[in-house]
């Protein structure tokens, strides 16, 4: 029996940057974008928490820049579609076992890096990937 008194927060949303000229977050956010453009990277698979690469790559461009390669991706074929099912299937069992209590705090140690740390990166990938704004990326 779980017998625990918990302390539930009310939620909040993360505030969004205003990305005025000028702002170190801009400065961050510039950088950021100005890292990954001048990177080409190499996408592996990830199945059960192993790298797999195929050897079947596919490319990613953003949208509105389609002359710019930002990274070169390994494609699935049938194997590795039927490898991350089984996977998939086993972290599931692996999941529903673990105490609600653990499952919660992946999520807020997600949100804190998202949140921190990794902010600026996820925000300037999304943009180039997905050719949005600052905002929208937030």
């Amino acid at each position: 029996m779980f017998n625990a008194k918990l302390n539930v927060r009310k939620p909040s949303n993360e505030p969004v940057f205003p990305y005025a000229p000028g702002d170190k977050e801009t400065k961050m956010l510039k950088d950021a974008i100005a890292d990954l453009k001048g990177t080409e990277i190499e996408i592996p698979l990830i199945i059960g928490g192993k790298e797999i690469r195929t050897g079947d790559m596919g490319e990613c461009r953003p949208p509105h820049e389609h002359s710019h390669l930002l990274a070169k991706y390994h494609k699935a074929g049938e194997k590795e579609i039927k490898m991350a099912i089984e996977a998939a299937l086993e972290a599931r069992k692996e999941w529903a076992e673990m105490p609600w209590e653990a499952r919660l705090s992946i999520f807020l140690k997600a949100a804190e890096l998202l949140a921190g740390p990794w902010r600026y990166k996820l925000n300037a990938a999304t943009m180039l990937g997905q050719s949005k704004n600052p905002f929208q990326a937030e």
